[in-house]
């Protein structure tokens, strides 16, 4: 699948809820500790747009809200050693996104999230090519309605459970849209 080593992609449906109401760089880090890696999120939003934007579609705010659930999620994910949209307590991913980005006043709230995981070494462009070449993922990205993004992107040196005990890199995509 990928020159680059061990690459893994979440072949479950990225998933999307509606509702409606009245950087540091990749590299060993001691412990198998879980840090951010803010330059390929940086890489990811610029892709992310120029793909939205070579298909007619407005680009995407980065949202603090979202990043937070973003960078929360992967972070556990890293950390608890699972790979999975639901948290670890097995609640959905639109409720865990939910606390940070809330309903609020708002008559339409709507959520959705790609998830990654690969080799330490991924960049932006490759992330954002796993995801194309997933349907499920690539619709997520191109989906009309989503006017804010979160991302996150973290390194394990040395990640639990799924993961194997390897280094990884794990990212985090939550895409919202609150009117």
């Amino acid at each position: 699948m990928s020159r680059r080593g061990i690459v893994q992609l979440l072949l479950l449906g990225a998933s999307t809820v509606a509702l409606w109401t009245a950087a540091l760089p990749a590299g060993a880090v001691p412990g198998g500790r879980a840090v951010p890696m803010q330059s390929l999120e940086a890489g990811v939003l610029a892709d992310v747009n120029a793909l939205r934007r070579a298909h007619g579609m407005g680009a995407l705010r980065l949202s603090p809200a979202l990043s937070n659930a973003a960078r929360q999620h992967s972070m556990e994910m890293a950390t608890r050693g699972y790979f999975a949209h639901n948290s670890a307590n097995g609640a959905s991913f639109d409720k865990r996104i939910a606390r940070f980005y809330s309903i609020g006043f708002n008559h339409f709230w709507s959520v959705g999230e790609n998830l990654l995981w690969s080799s330490p070494d991924v960049d932006a462009a490759h992330a954002l090519q796993m995801w194309i070449n997933s349907p499920e993922h690539k619709a997520i990205l191109l989906t009309p309605r989503w006017r804010e993004i979160g991302l996150s992107a973290v390194h394990s040196s040395g990640a639990p459970g799924t993961y194997g005990g390897r280094e990884v890199t794990i990212v985090t995509a939550d895409f919202g849209v609150r009117k």
